[in-house]
């Protein structure tokens, strides 16, 4: 979506999933009542939409009950299906058919949490890259390999909108409120929150190694946690697998097969991501980061960056500089 589109976007559809995570629907909800209440102006609206119209239980068995209408896609301007646990067993016929009509109607569709498989399984997310919850990423990878999902916090591609669980759909809706309402509205919802800044696609949700490869693979977890505890002194790989007791070749072996990555990669990522964290949560100067995450030079630093963000660490500096500003 363009950001006019993104911008446009005012009454919001909540498909309530059985055992739907409440932190992430609120997360969504929230910013958005509170980008009303601080612009003084009804910028959003949301309604509550369930399959069979009664209320939906969420996995800490609350339950909410549903306020629009699943029949009238022309009424909304954005769909978000609201996911939790047991995913497979709440996604039924009904919700899929809801998916499907809001589809079929050019309906904008997201989902939080777990949402996005709900859209996978409506069959409206081929082609497209989507974020789902750490816990979901390696088994839905393999059950809709037409999907590339990631493990992005949030991801907008087109006409799609998904986000991982947690605090994350925070994030997301800021995003949609800053193409709305400016980035200064953006920053005043983000603060009211007591949220330090607003993160972009470039975060990655923070997925436990062990969740990644699974029990079984030591010298793999072993290797990664060494490669966090030197960061300003980078490890040699070679020396690196000589203490793991493991050869260079049986290391990226693993890396390769697990982790989607050679060692000198991940390690590579590794540092840069640090660095990123360094940027924009402390006052460092670029060159006290690049010194502080093991660089040599400030060019090869920038260029590394450039590489894996898109643009250099100087921009992160400046965009940091400029809300600080706004708020």
């Amino acid at each position: 979506m363009s950001p006019q589109q993104l911008g446009s976007l005012a009454h919001i559809g909540f498909l309530m999933l059985p055992n739907f995570s409440m932190i992430a629907f609120a997360n969504a909800v929230e910013p958005l009542r509170m980008a009303n209440h601080l612009s003084r102006k009804r910028l959003y609206r949301w309604s509550l939409i369930s399959s069979d119209g009664q209320p939906v239980a969420a996995s800490n068995g609350l339950a909410l009950a549903p306020t629009g209408e699943p029949g009238a896609p022309a009424d909304y301007d954005l769909l978000i299906v609201c996911g939790g646990i047991q995913v497979r067993e709440a996604t039924t016929d009904a919700e899929l058919a809801i998916i499907r009509k809001f589809a079929q109607a050019g309906v904008p569709l997201g989902g939080v949490c777990t949402g996005a498989f709900a859209l996978a399984k409506a069959g409206v997310m081929n082609g497209y890259r989507s974020s789902i919850h750490w816990e979901n990423l390696s088994a839905i990878r393999e059950e809709f390999p037409k999907t590339q999902f990631s493990s992005e916090l949030f991801v907008i591609d087109r006409d799609r909108l998904t986000c991982s669980g947690g605090t994350a759909p925070l994030d997301m809706m800021c995003t949609l409120i800053r193409h709305k309402g400016g980035k200064g509205l953006a920053a005043d919802v983000s603060a009211q929150f007591i949220v330090d800044r607003i993160r972009d696609q470039h975060d990655h949700q923070h997925i436990p190694l062990l969740a990644r490869v699974g029990t079984g693979h030591e010298s793999l977890i072993d290797a990664a946690l060494a490669m966090e505890m030197n960061i300003e002194n980078p490890r040699p790989l070679d020396d690196l697998a000589a203490e793991l007791g493991v050869s260079l070749r049986h290391l990226e072996r693993l890396f390769k097969r697990y982790l989607g990555s050679t060692p000198a990669q991940y390690y590579l990522d590794l540092r840069l991501r640090r660095a990123r964290e360094l940027l924009l949560q402390t006052n460092m100067s670029v060159m006290e980061v690049t010194v502080a995450t093991g660089f040599l030079s400030s060019s090869h630093f920038s260029k590394s960056y450039r590489n894996l963000f898109g643009y250099p660490p100087s921009r992160e500096r400046q965009q940091l500089s400029l809300e600080a500003a706004i708020m």
